[in-house]
């Protein structure tokens, strides 16, 4: 998606990707097939391009700084990435910037986790969090009770007190090099239970304007704090006092602005162009509510993608389905997603219980 918006202003983008077959591999100006946490492999590609960025938080620092010392232009910069990889260090840097956020306790091994439960069993329930390398609800655990400390990791993590929320929020903010920021309309997003991943939102959120507001403040002191060129997905809870909290951030476009390809004036892909071009941020304002459903593969198939009812979708007005290359489907997998607008969120809601029944992605001669 961010190829597809560059596309519309001829600019030259070479990609390097772990996967031989990536969909990106048809668009992009040069394809480079190699390991983004590999030093060497991300230095040497670095040496061709005038800019670089990422789609993916797990790449490579160190040879990013090197290419930063040498000149290169990094957005977002090193320093930003390191401490949202690891998110230890994500934490402490919002309480140390004052930066509203649950209570946390850092932990080095699964013992750790079980002398909190003894010392502080108030701290309870909690969720422990491997401090690198989870993703997508990945190297996340609920510990409820004293019999649910054998599921914490033994790695260091973080143990973060439970929010007792009422609503999931995320607001996207741009900014450029000169300091310009820019937000975009808060969204409300609805996780699988299981899954711990989007699995559809809804724009706008449905707040109070001083909820809204509190929100956007957040994520535009967020963004200053890192001093961050590009975008920053900042996830938030609303908690049932009506406090706004940071629960995570992503240095990069996210799941939860996809549905500004067709939503919005400015997509966040344009926008994080935009950003790191150093060029004015676009206009975030929305065309109509919108919702954007995660489509992800069935369970019980794996092999050639198929999609089953696509003809549904594309005969409701205002529903937009957008697939991402993936040749092969398997449980779970995000395979696209699919953007549904209209003019008020009763009718929106409606309309997105319609397309969610409407598509399932399968595999080819497969069946459960």
């Amino acid at each position: 998606m961010l190829l597809q918006a560059a596309i519309d202003w001829n600019l030259r983008v070479h990609v390097l990707d772990p996967d031989a077959e990536a969909p990106c591999r048809h668009l992009c100006t040069d394809f480079s097939n190699g390991s983004l946490t590999d030093y060497d492999t991300v230095y040497q590609f670095g040496q061709s391009v005038d800019v670089i960025t990422i789609e993916i938080e797990r790449v490579n620092v160190d040879a990013l700084e090197a290419l930063e010392r040498e000149g290169k232009k990094v957005f977002p910069q090193p320093s930003v990435i390191r401490i949202i990889q690891d998110k230890r260090l994500q934490k402490q840097f919002y309480r140390d910037h004052n930066l509203p956020t649950a209570d946390f306790i850092l932990t080095e091994t699964r013992a750790d986790v079980a002398m909190v439960e003894i010392q502080q069993p108030d701290f309870f329930p909690a969720f422990h969090k491997l401090g690198r390398d989870g993703y997508d609800g990945r190297g996340v655990q609920r510990i409820a009770t004293v019999a649910d400390v054998g599921k914490a990791f033994d790695a260091p993590g973080i143990l973060e007190k439970a929010v007792d929320f009422e609503k999931e929020l995320a607001v996207i903010v741009s900014r450029n090099e000169q300091g310009d920021v820019q937000t975009f309309p808060t969204v409300e997003m609805v996780f699988h239970p299981e899954l711990n991943l989007v699995e559809y939102l809804f724009a706008p959120a449905e707040v109070s304007s001083e909820i809204d507001q509190k929100a956007q403040d957040i994520a535009r002191r967020t963004a200053d704090a890192f001093g961050i060129v590009g975008l920053l997905a900042v996830e938030l809870f609303l908690d049932k006092a009506g406090k706004v909290l940071i629960n995570e951030v992503a240095p990069r476009p996210h799941n939860s602005g996809h549905h500004t390809i067709r939503a919005n004036v400015t997509s966040q892909f344009e926008q994080h162009w935009r950003a790191i071009l150093n060029y004015p941020p676009g206009d975030t304002s929305a065309y109509q509510p919108a919702a954007m459903l995660n489509l992800l593969g069935e369970d019980g198939f794996t092999g050639p993608a198929v999609y089953e009812g696509l003809e549904t979708l594309l005969a409701m007005p205002g529903v937009f389905p957008f697939f991402y290359g993936k040749a092969i489907t398997k449980p779970f997998r995000k395979m696209g997603h699919v953007t549904v607008m209209d003019d008020s969120l009763d009718a929106l809601r409606a309309k997105v219980a319609k397309a969610r029944a409407g598509i399932r992605v399968v595999a080819e001669n497969t069946g459960k």
